[in-house]
């Protein structure tokens, strides 16, 4: 079957709905499976990206995406000028899944993963996808606002005459002066009770996630999550078989309570005490003494991810967990990204003595060390005084942006709400006019829309992901999340004009 670009009715079957992760996967999968069924001939012309998207009822950078995954799989073949084509010669399928024989000859075997490699393929971490530099894109620090020349005079000075220790050293720790240095801030910063000895270097945080499951967790072992939370940890507890039990959260952060119900036998905690994603939740000091006693008494233990807790801009910060800890309970992680820039790929893991050999032993085997070239980097960046002058630069930067964003919303959106904290963080959550303000609240007519409106948004150069997307069982309130450290307030304000002005375009819910 060849299409000149206007043969949608055979694609019109894609299935997307809010249960199967990002629709870009989504409609990605549906045009792959076209294709090695022949549905979609060799050298059949894809429809545009736009008039595929309207015929979807999705942004049109959803199919851009799903469009880019297949042509860098070698499923499609871009012309300049003539559009997207499938190609002649197909790509192995991944076994196992029903609809991908493959339609052209080939002497090679079909690759055989395991049932764990096959559903981490299905959770999309095969190829991840670079954020796309617009309003209002979350987790993105400003690249502008850091000081690349002085980052490039350390590191020529530091390789100028490299000491032998960076030549040489394959300590799976990391470098010494920059632990000394990582444990120096957190004492200071953060109120940990931590020397070097306790400090491992890694390649961010993703990377300290999979580490410490490897170390603490045997498969089928239960782990509490935060319901919504960040999806990346599902690669992590799924790389070594975990099973995962979300818990709620509310007004005061992760319900224990509410965990021990569900799991009372769960074996660790992941969490993110400072400032839930995307919820903005700061974990209160009772639940966090709540969740101490529970891990000491049913010997658990707690991932303490503090993430975004460097940018707080009004009132004193709580104590980490690591720092209320008397019972050795708590490995905390930490990340340079979005404090320096993120493809520095820069994060620690300050751990109990006890466990530290055992992460030792596994990280050796795992890549032994991140590279040496930015450790002494950012050692150098810390010893003298620039690391500590940037992160208040950027707390100020940040917090007038935030600002910025709330006058923009209180002027042009008067009727959504603000639902995340705003007090800490580098992005905010807003309830649209049709969605409810209550923590948990879900009146089963406003679900799915916020995906609608994340979609619109998307057509008109604005990235709002959709709030209910990050809930695990309930279908989740929702919301539009708003991220604002990356861009000017110019940016923020025409950027929220634009929204009020496709928000107020959707039909109230009735």
């Amino acid at each position: 079957m060849k299409t000149d670009g206007s043969g949608l009715s055979e694609l019109a079957a894609i299935p997307l709905n809010d249960r199967d992760g990002p629709l870009y996967r989504q409609v990605y999968r549906g045009l792959r499976q076209a294709i090695l069924e022949g549905r979609l001939a060799a050298h059949s012309k894809l429809p545009a990206s736009r008039s595929l998207a309207k015929h979807l009822g999705v942004g049109r950078n959803t199919v851009t995406i799903a469009y880019d995954q297949l042509a860098a799989e070698g499923y499609i073949a871009a012309r300049t000028g003539a559009g997207s084509f499938v190609a002649e010669t197909l790509p192995d399928p991944v076994p196992g899944e029903k609809g991908t024989e493959r339609k052209a000859s080939t002497s090679r075997p079909a690759l055989k993963l395991s049932e764990r490699g096959k559903a981490l393929l299905r959770l999309g971490g095969a190829r991840r996808q670079a954020p796309v530099a617009r309003p209002f894109a979350a987790g993105q620090p400003d690249p502008d606002a850091f000081p690349f020349p002085v980052w490039s005079r350390l590191l020529a000075r530091v390789w100028r005459r490299p000491a032998a220790e960076l030549i040489h050293n394959d300590d799976p720790m990391g470098y010494a002066p920059l632990r000394h240095a990582i444990a120096a801030f957190l004492r200071a910063s953060r109120a940990l009770d931590c020397d070097a000895g306790q400090v491992m270097v890694v390649s961010g945080a993703q990377q300290a996630l999979d580490l410490i499951c490897r170390v603490v967790l045997d498969p089928g072992d239960r782990v509490w999550v935060e319901d919504p939370g960040f999806p990346g940890v599902d690669g992590a507890l799924g790389a070594v078989g975990g099973e995962i039990v979300p818990v709620s959260i509310d007004g005061s952060g992760l319900d224990v309570a509410y965990g021990n119900r569900r799991a009372p036998d769960a074996r660790a905690v992941l969490c993110t005490p400072s400032r839930n994603y995307p919820l903005g939740t700061t974990m209160s000091l009772q639940r966090r003494l709540e969740l101490l006693r529970w891990a000491e008494d049913n010997d658990a233990w707690i991932v303490e991810d503090d993430y975004d807790s460097e940018f707080r801009y009004d009132g004193r910060p709580l104590t980490s967990l690591q720092g209320l800890d008397r019972a050795g309970r708590v490995i905390y992680v930490g990340t340079f990204s979005r404090i320096l820039f993120p493809a520095a790929r820069l994060g620690y893991v300050v751990a109990p003595p006890d466990l530290m050999p055992a992460l030792v032993a596994v990280r050796t085997y795992m890549d032994g060390h991140t590279t040496l070239i930015t450790q002494a980097a950012l050692a150098a960046f810390f010893d003298d005084g620039h690391f500590s002058s940037h992160l208040r630069r950027m707390r100020s930067l940040y917090r007038a942006r935030r600002d910025c964003l709330l006058e923009a919303l209180a002027r042009e959106c008067p009727s959504a709400s603000v639902i995340s904290a705003a007090e800490s963080g580098t992005h905010l959550v807003i309830a649209p006019p049709w969605a409810g303000t209550d923590y948990g609240q879900d009146t089963g007519k406003d679900h799915g829309q916020d995906v609608d409106m994340s979609a619109t948004l998307e057509d008109a150069g604005l990235t709002c992901p959709p709030l209910s997307r990050y809930f695990r069982e309930s279908p989740g309130r929702a919301g539009l999340i708003l991220g604002f450290a990356r861009f000017g307030e110019d940016d923020i304000r025409s950027g929220i004009r634009r929204l009020a002005e496709k928000m107020g375009a959707v039909p109230k819910v009735v």
